[in-house]
């Protein structure tokens, strides 16, 4: 497997970690990877429609298109061919260099345009969700843990402008060796961050070559409740202790995700 191909299934599986969110669901050297993402896309009635997506993607990928199948329990046989049929033709657009990541956000934003056309029987859904199942993703917030930092201020430059240019707001803190980034915003902006993060030659290794961050994790992710504090803007800040690291998470209503995910970190 190409090494591009691992850095896009290595950023695919950090930016879809919601439960059953993806799955591989088979690895060969000879026939390639195949995976399954559950995802959603706004359709007609500016209801969220969700979407089983199963993509394969061949050895030679991505010199040559991925297979995809399109399946959900809201669309028509018609309607998931049409969609199938759009995905590839974006495809076509994108060969030589990984695409999964591009090809979801493109359906996620055009799906209801595709139902709109006359062949796939624009009217025929037939989803209907329960009135306590909300379908406004709203706000998220995601705390992610980096490994290190070599090259600290080009690092944090980086950082920050990712946030702002995805209108991102939290903090991103240092306490001693331990280096904590809490973001907040819109979930497909969180999502996009973490494939920026994953991809980009954002840090140099010990020989001073620039490369990509491979020791990043997912410690958490939900969606803002009441008792969480909305971050006015992007903040870089430096802790002298681990109390004051805590009270900065109290002050932001996340005393239990301090307690269950960062105090594991102190060794």
């Amino acid at each position: 497997m190409a090494e591009p191909v691992r850095d896009e299934l290595s950023a695919l599986a950090a930016i879809f970690c919601g439960q059953d969110e993806w799955e591989v669901l088979n690895r060969s050297e000879a026939d390639g990877t195949v995976f399954r993402i559950h995802t959603k896309a706004e359709g007609l009635t500016d209801v969220d429609i969700p979407l089983e997506l199963v993509f394969h993607l061949p050895v030679t990928y991505p010199l040559c298109l991925p297979g995809i199948s399109v399946n959900s329990e809201c669309l028509t046989r018609a309607q998931c061919a049409m969609v199938k049929e759009k995905l590839l033709e974006q495809a076509r657009n994108l060969l030589s260099e990984p695409m999964v990541h591009e090809l979801v956000l493109w359906v996620q934003q055009n799906l209801r345009h595709i139902l709109n056309q006359p062949e796939t029987g624009g009217g025929s859904e037939e989803c209907t969700f329960p009135p306590s199942i909300t379908v406004d993703d709203g706000l998220w917030i995601t705390l992610l843990h980096l490994d290190h930092m070599r090259a600290k201020t080009k690092y944090i430059k980086t950082v920050e402008k990712w946030a702002s240019d995805l209108r991102l707001t939290g903090r991103l803190m240092f306490m001693g060796k331990i280096i904590l980034i809490l973001l907040q915003g819109d979930r497909n902006n969180i999502k996009e961050y973490l494939i920026l993060q994953k991809t980009s030659k954002v840090d140099v290794d010990s020989s001073g070559k620039k490369c990509k961050e491979k020791m990043i994790s997912v410690l958490f992710e939900t969606k803002v409740q009441t008792e969480h504090k909305r971050f006015p803007a992007f903040e870089v800040k430096e802790y002298s202790s681990l109390d004051e690291l805590q009270k900065e998470f109290e002050m932001a209503g996340l005393k239990n995700l301090f307690s269950e995910f960062v105090l594991g970190l102190v060794k």
